[in-house]
């Protein structure tokens, strides 16, 4: 699983990515995941010499697989490197997955699986990410640590 985001987006995935290696509420194996955008020295030098829009599918195309999950966090659907992520993900036949604020923005309509809050206004849009993300990790854990 590759997560990623911009600013608290980019925190919620180092989180969800952090629940998944470590543990959420069981005692099990970790599970591979990755919070992309994570290691400045990767970000950074991609951003400088190419361009910031793409360091995030960059990462993708280095990393994903096919049959895997990029899950991407944008409050207003819209942000062009999460965007840019996913439509990578799709093109690799792995499952895009987009948790955004109401309306879904550009996301809606590249994600196979959207989660719009119902809100517009970034911190309500995060709180409820929070919330969701926290019950996602719970039936994942719940899921895999039983097979």
């Amino acid at each position: 699983m590759l997560i990623c985001g911009n600013g608290g987006s980019a925190a919620d995935a180092m989180h969800v990515a952090a629940e998944m290696v470590g543990r959420y509420r069981r005692e099990r194996p970790g599970f591979r995941a990755l919070a992309l955008g994570a290691d400045p020295a990767v970000t950074s030098a991609w951003s400088n010499d190419y361009d910031y829009a793409d360091a995030l599918a960059r990462q993708v195309a280095a990393l994903g697989e096919a049959g895997g999950v990029v899950w991407g966090f944008s409050t207003s659907g819209d942000s062009e490197n999460v965007v840019r992520a996913l439509r990578r993900a799709r093109a690799m036949d792995m499952t895009a997955l987009a948790m955004t604020g109401a309306g879904g923005g550009r996301l809606a309509g590249i994600a196979h699986i959207l989660v719009a809050a119902p809100a517009r206004d970034t911190p309500r849009v995060q709180e409820v990410h929070r919330c969701l993300y926290h019950y996602v990790c719970d039936r994942v854990e719940a899921r895999l640590a039983a097979e």
